[in-house]
Order: structure tokens, then C-alpha cells, then sequence
């Protein structure tokens, strides 16, 4: 039996109910984090706290920085926090356009996504920041000593932070659009080598123009990029295989 369709009309009343309800979610999680704020940018600062030379510290060179500062963190971390939330009410918008067996995607995808993201975010914040840190404050020496900017230190971390946390998703995404038929794992075997040259130049524009970072981002997506051919072969076609 078909699904009843919904008018236009319709569809943009559901896609309205949704948005709001990820605006209220972020909402919530903002006001958590907003009384947290505080404690969230001094574990933000860790790295890069543990890199600086003695005497150096953050700074804010403009009144309402501060305040903007703490205020852009808990937007970051509410939206962070209602994220698995948000991806569901984005796949449960499209899955009436989606047939029975891809719709049983829709939670572990939802599941194994947020996952992969914080692991991508904690691979950043672990490993990366710390290299990269200590590689570019070692140009500093006696000539210049650091004193980074507030506004500028959250900008930088959360771009990268949300960089590595996406980049983790590759396998996830594989894997789904493998199941959906969309792509064999063949396919991505011979891509391999336009698939790295694409990371070398990602990682150029997203990183810090050094080359510590780059590898660090490079190394990753490679070793990603291998598990997700092996997930797709083993476990990703069933729809192909099934008719």
C-alpha cells in the first residue's frame, strides 16, 4: 500500500515544525552550556595553555570580546549537544521519499554519525592541537612571544574541531550510500588516488599553513578512506545483491 503524499503545502508545514524543533533543541542545549561556559573555554584553552611559553596568555583586545567569546561558545557547544537531535529531524523529513529498507538506517545512522563525529573532535583536540601548537609557537623563541586573541583562538579551534569531526563521518557516509546502491566499493578502490589528492588539497585550505597540521589531517582521511572501502565491501550492496 502507497503512502499517502503530502502537497507542497504540507511538506513546507512539516519542514517548519522541524526547523523549529532543532531551534528549540539548540535553544536548550545553549542555555546549558551558557552556564557552563566558563569551564568550556578553559578546557578549549588546555592545549593551547599547555604550549605557551611562561608568561603568555590569552587575551581580548576589544571591551565586548570577552563576552563574545564566552557568548560564541555556548552557541558552538548547544548546537553540538542537540546535534544527534538535529540529524534526526533531518532524515526523518526525507524519509517519507524513502523506501522501507532505507528507512532502517535512519537511527543507527543517526547513532554511528554522532559517534564518529566526537571522535573526529577528540582526534583534533588530543592529537592535533598539541602538535600543531607546539610546532607554531616554536617560530616565537626570544624575538616574539604570544599572546593570542580570545575571539581568534575559538574561531581557529572550532574550524578545525569541526573539520576532523566531518571528516570522521567518511566511513559512515560510505558505508550508507553503499547500502543504498549508490557507490561499490570498486568504485572507491579505483578513485584512491584523485580520493588523496583531494585530502593534500583540503587540508592545505582548511589547516594552518604548516605542514605538521596538513599530515595530520592528510594521515587520517587515508586510514578513513581505506576502512571505508573494507566496510563497503564487506558489509555495504546488500540492496544490489537483494534485487
Amino acid at each position: 500500500m502507497e503512502e499517502e503524499r503530502l502537497p507542497l503545502s504540507g511538506h513546507l508545514e512539516e519542514l517548519r515544525n522541524r526547523i523549529i524543533k532543532c531551534f528549540i533543541a539548540a535553544l536548550g542545549g545553549f542555555l546549558i552550556s551558557y552556564a557552563f561556559k566558563g569551564k568550556i573555554f578553559v578546557f578549549l584553552l588546555k592545549p593551547l595553555n599547555q604550549a605557551l611559553p611562561p608568561g603568555s596568555s590569552v587575551i581580548f583586545t576589544r571591551l565586548p570580546e570577552a563576552f563574545l567569546t564566552y557568548l560564541m561558545v555556548a552557541v558552538y557547544t548547544g548546537i553540538l549537544i542537540a546535534s544527534p537531535f538535529i540529524i534526526y529531524q533531518l532524515w526523518a523529513f526525507v524519509g517519507p521519499g524513502l523506501y522501507k529498507k532505507e528507512k532502517k538506517y535512519v537511527i543507527p545512522f543517526v547513532i554511528y554519525s554522532s559517534f564518529f563525529f566526537l571522535a573526529g573532535a577528540a582526534f583534533g583536540y588530543f592529537i592535533v592541537f598539541p602538535a600543531t601548537f607546539k610546532f607554531l609557537l616554536s617560530f616565537g623563541g626570544d624575538i616574539m612571544k604570544p599572546f593570542p586573541s580570545a575571539r581568534e583562538y575559538l574561531s581557529f579551534t572550532v574550524k578545525l574541531l569541526l573539520a576532523f569531526g566531518l571528516i570522521f563521518e567518511f566511513p559512515v557516509l560510505s558505508l550508507l550510500l553503499s547500502r543504498l546502491g549508490i557507490i561499490t566499493h570498486s568504485f572507491l578502490s579505483s578513485q584512491r588516488r584523485y580520493a588523496i589528492v583531494i585530502f593534500f588539497i583540503a587540508a592545505a585550505v582548511i589547516t594552518p599553513p604548516d605542514v605538521v597540521s596538513q599530515l595530520l589531517m592528510v594521515i587520517p582521511l587515508i586510514f578513513l578512506y581505506e576502512l571505508s572501502i573494507i566496510l563497503v565491501k564487506l558489509f555495504g550492496g546488500r540492496r544490489e545483491e537483494g534485487g
